[in-house]
């Protein structure tokens, strides 16, 4: 998977559901993607947050992207914009001081920037799986697609593959058995909770989940997902939350898209 800043809820599932998820730090940047932005509440309304980049080729994978040079001072203000939006929610004394010093971490590589992010985020939420580089395992560059998802879970002994329910169109059943490989696809269930007193808004970053749930509620929350396989006779296989290897393909879109859950 694609290294997001402060992903939504259904990649820390996907994380917390696998034996071992694989960071693709080098694919293509997706531009306008999750990677580098995504969405908190302000007001009641759902509003995006952005971590500047330089300027740079469109075709550089993500470790050779850089953050902008005056990133501090504008994380700063997004910090102070983070705490103005959420200084009233429940857990916002245990949760601002992990956002904020994942928000100051001192690399600007974005690669190592977001892995960081992951790492200490899953260190909050108790999540335990190891998370690898994709670069380390040196991948042909010339793999794509399904090729390069089937070759990654073959190069780390996996027998299962596991994609959020988005990349149904991009996965197929046949290729995947014919590697000797099984492909399931998560489908998040239908999470809700309390956000101040307004109609609940979904698909929010994990700093909205994290500012209105303590941490045994968000472990509940880890678990709420079912894992779809292959259709038999017209249903699906709605298989238990069993450990799985994840990697996402560099498809050039936002298959894991959260309108995708």
């Amino acid at each position: 998977m694609q290294p997001y800043l402060f992903p939504y809820l259904g990649y820390f599932q996907l994380i917390s559901a696998v034996d071992v998820f694989v960071v693709s730090d080098d694919l293509q940047y997706i531009s306008k993607g999750w990677i580098n932005r995504n969405r908190i509440l302000i007001n009641g309304q759902a509003q995006y947050i952005q971590f500047p980049l330089k300027r740079d080729d469109h075709l550089k994978p993500i470790n050779e992207r850089m953050l902008a040079d005056d990133f501090p001072d504008r994380m700063r203000r997004l910090l102070k914009t983070i705490s103005q939006a959420y200084a009233r929610a429940p857990c916002f004394e245990a949760a601002f001081p992990i956002i904020e010093k994942i928000a100051t971490y001192p690399d600007s590589n974005l690669a190592r920037y977001a892995e960081n992010s992951l790492r200490e985020l899953c260190d909050y939420l108790h999540i335990g799986t190891p998370l690898l580089q994709s670069s380390s395992l040196r991948i042909d560059p010339l793999l794509d697609g399904e090729a390069r998802v089937i070759e990654t879970v073959k190069r780390l002994d996996g027998s299962v593959y596991i994609n959020a329910i988005g990349g149904t169109s991009l996965y197929h059943f046949d290729v995947f058995e014919r590697s000797g490989l099984v492909l399931k696809f998560l489908r998040m269930n239908d999470i809700r909770y309390r956000q101040f007193r307004n109609e609940f808004v979904p698909s929010l970053s994990i700093i909205d989940v994290m500012m209105f749930n303590d941490m045994a509620r968000i472990r509940e929350m880890l678990s709420g997902f079912s894992l779809n396989g292959r259709p038999e006779l017209g249903s699906l296989d709605l298989a238990p939350a069993l450990p799985f290897l994840s990697t996402l393909s560099n498809n050039g879109d936002n298959s894991y898209g959260y309108d995708d859950f």
